[in-house]
């Protein structure tokens, strides 16, 4: 009988200390494979969102704000910024390019993006189908947003006011879809994009509803007062903010400095921000990392306290083996397969349930923007085999040792 089924039926004699064993390793494997996969999609996902912007600059308060609600659209914006003065800034000799964002409704949960034609280049966005957004009211959403929300073009719908939620919905006029976005494997596969004018004439035309519905509807002077009305609006227009493409080296040490202290608005670095929030959730990680080893270890102590014992009841029957002509190497090979077996096994179960566990996790998350994968597979998980071999054959190499040098006549004339 070769050394692997030998093994084998050694740990079917006894499964509950095997299965205990097997949990405590996929235990571990599975915390391992969760933190792996988290962190590699978050740090993913913040380098594809973020590579081509230089800087944001939006309405005062936190920098981390401005950048997750600008790049990532997972909170709330700052503020609004005035257009006369974000327009300033960008055809200022720092900037290369300037992208304005106009944030404020959403469609389901899926955020509403006012923008201009800089969008498409900056994120070098691809069609699937139709044709970029170009009069008012017109639409490109990306490949997710087409995908769970089961539109095509052509396709109507409605914003709502707000970044979430679907109770103050713009019913005076609706979003015509003339484009989809090949999947771009970012940011922009969750939103839906049109000109900053829709998001504009939208809250105006809801302002001037809400109006009318307090006050009423005043006929005397009413093209002099729609007149002046609309250049009170023009010269108040403002935007979210403005996303910053630097002309040179020398923008990336004036151009901040020059927004935050000659300017009612602030300048962020992507770079600088998504750096502090890794940091933060490295702390986090670390610990768990640390924490996942800790019971790993603990895996690899019982796997060799159930390996020691075991070699010790099976004594007699490993000494009439060697006597029936099995050599000093394959009682060896069969204490050290055994050790590996169970360590392989609870690392196969532990990566798994890793999987599943993250798929569970992403599928409840609220934000489409951060949502986390299961059905990822990464080079770096072979890492964990790896790791469980080596905890097999830590914990097997003393039991296997005190195998291959097992006195025979000592154990038969005991028994």
């Amino acid at each position: 009988m070769s050394p692997l089924k030998i093994s084998w039926k050694s740990l079917r004699s006894k499964p509950l200390s095997s299965a205990l064993n097997m949990m405590l390793i996929a235990f571990g494997t599975g915390i391992l494979t969760i933190l792996l996969l988290a962190s590699t999609q978050i740090s993913d996902k913040l380098e594809n969102n973020s590579k081509d912007i230089d800087l944001v600059v939006g309405a005062k308060g936190s920098p981390l704000q401005l950048i997750l609600s600008s790049i990532y659209y997972i909170d709330f914006p700052t503020g609004n910024i005035p257009m006369k003065a974000a327009m300033e800034l960008a055809h200022s000799p720092f900037v290369k390019k300037a992208v304005p964002l106009a944030l404020g409704d959403n469609y389901n949960g899926v955020r509403i993006v006012g923008t201009d034609s800089n969008f498409v280049g900056l994120y070098k966005l691809q069609l699937q189908s139709g044709k970029f957004w170009q009069a008012d009211f017109e639409t490109t959403i990306g490949a997710t947003v087409a995908e769970t929300q089961k539109l095509k073009v052509g396709d109507t719908f409605y914003g709502a006011h707000g970044l979430t939620g679907s109770t103050d919905v713009h019913k005076s006029h609706p979003y015509k879809i003339s484009g989809i976005l090949a999947p771009q494997g970012n940011v922009t596969d969750n939103l839906i994009l049109t000109n900053v004018a829709s998001v504009w004439k939208m809250h105006d035309e809801h302002e001037e509803h809400d109006h009318d519905d307090h006050e009423g509807h005043e006929h005397a002077d009413a093209e002099t007062h729609e007149h002046h009305q609309h250049e009170t609006k023009d010269a108040d227009r403002e935007l979210t903010s403005l996303l910053i493409q630097y002309r040179s080296p020398m923008s990336v040490v004036m151009f901040p400095r020059m927004v935050n202290e000659s300017t009612n608005m602030q300048a962020a670095s992507p770079a600088q921000e998504s750096t502090r929030l890794f940091s933060l959730i490295g702390v986090g990680v670390d610990t768990l990392q640390w924490f996942a080893v800790l019971i790993m270890l603990i895996a690899a102590i019982s796997v060799f306290v159930n390996l020691y014992n075991s070699l010790k009841e099976r004594s007699y029957d490993l000494a009439i083996m060697r006597t029936l002509g099995a050599s000093r190497g394959k009682l060896f090979l069969i204490v050290i397969t055994e050790g590996i077996l169970l360590t392989l096994a609870g690392t196969l179960i532990g990566i798994a349930l890793g999987h599943l566990a993250l798929e569970f996790i992403g599928s409840n998350q609220e934000s489409s923007q951060a949502r986390l994968s299961g059905f990822v597979l990464l080079w770096d998980e072979i890492y964990l085999f790896v790791a469980g071999l080596g905890i097999g054959i830590f914990a097997a190499v003393i039991p296997a040792i005190q195998a291959y040098q097992a006195n025979i006549s000592k154990i038969l004339a005991k028994n």
